[in-house]
């Protein structure tokens, strides 16, 4: 049996990767569904010189349209329900109460037909640090929180910080830093390059610690298991001179 909780799932952005990609592939995963999937990159840690790339970031992330999912060029459709938006606009609140940077604020956009609909826009908080409630909440929106690294050793602190370990993905060139990430971080999915590291269904989905109890996973091999009942069958053919002479007081082996 198996329970999925929440998720905060870390995209550590090393100085060395491809920048052209890396940005497009945080924009992808972290606003894709407006953020509604468990699996969405909510959180970027960026590394020593790639700080810089904030700015592009945003500008990337203002690119995308808003509007309801069945409308022609949606990037980023409405919430599930007006509570969601009022969850999601006060966790973006409480970051600013706190201290963060609102860099991008999807908060007020407002859809042309739609004007009741749920929408947040893509939202960016920079500056946040691991105490604050937007970060050590799921928000389940379109929402960005931006933490920043000196060093490789302290990217992989705060997310093995963080108590869930759904997924998290590195993007570098580096394949020393790759295996040095995959290795020492203590989150059950893994992508190197990967925004959304999820090989479903060829493998089980294996989230673990705060995003996961249970004794199986899903998907793959253990899926397979998990409906799966056991047996065994062992048999023995003796040759017809082959008779037992005594009493086998022991436990039987091959060959025996």
């Amino acid at each position: 049996m198996y329970l999925l909780f929440g998720a905060k799932n870390h995209g550590v952005v090393m100085p060395d990767a491809n920048k052209e990609n890396t940005l497009n592939q945080l924009v992808g995963a972290a606003f894709g569904a407006a953020g509604q999937r468990c699996m969405a990159l909510s959180t970027a840690i960026l590394v020593g010189e790639a700080r810089s790339w904030l700015p592009e970031l945003v500008e990337r992330a203002k690119m995308l349209r808003v509007n309801a999912g069945d409308q022609p060029g949606a990037d980023v459709g409405p919430l599930i329900s007006p509570q969601a938006k009022q969850r999601v606009c006060s966790l973006i609140q409480s970051g600013v109460d706190e201290g963060a940077k609102l860099l991008l604020d999807g908060r007020a956009v407002k859809v042309k037909g739609y004007e009741n609909g749920n929408f947040v826009g893509p939202t960016i908080i920079s500056g946040v640090t691991p105490e604050m409630k937007c970060y050590t909440e799921e928000i389940f929106g379109p929402v960005l929180v931006v933490l920043e690294a000196d060093t490789l050793d302290d990217a992989i602190s705060l997310v093995n910080n963080n108590p869930y370990g759904n997924g998290t993905a590195i993007f570098t060139t580096n394949g020393a830093t790759a295996r040095k990430y995959t290795h020492e971080v203590d989150v059950g999915q893994v992508g190197v390059n990967v925004p959304i590291p999820v090989p479903l269904p060829m493998f089980s989905f294996t989230g673990s610690r705060g995003s996961f109890r249970g004794d199986t996973n899903f998907y793959g091999k253990q899926g397979i298991q998990f409906y799966t009942q056991i047996k065994t069958v062992t048999t023995q053919w003796k040759a017809e001179d082959a008779t037992v002479k005594s009493p086998a007081v022991t436990m039987p082996t091959m060959g025996r």
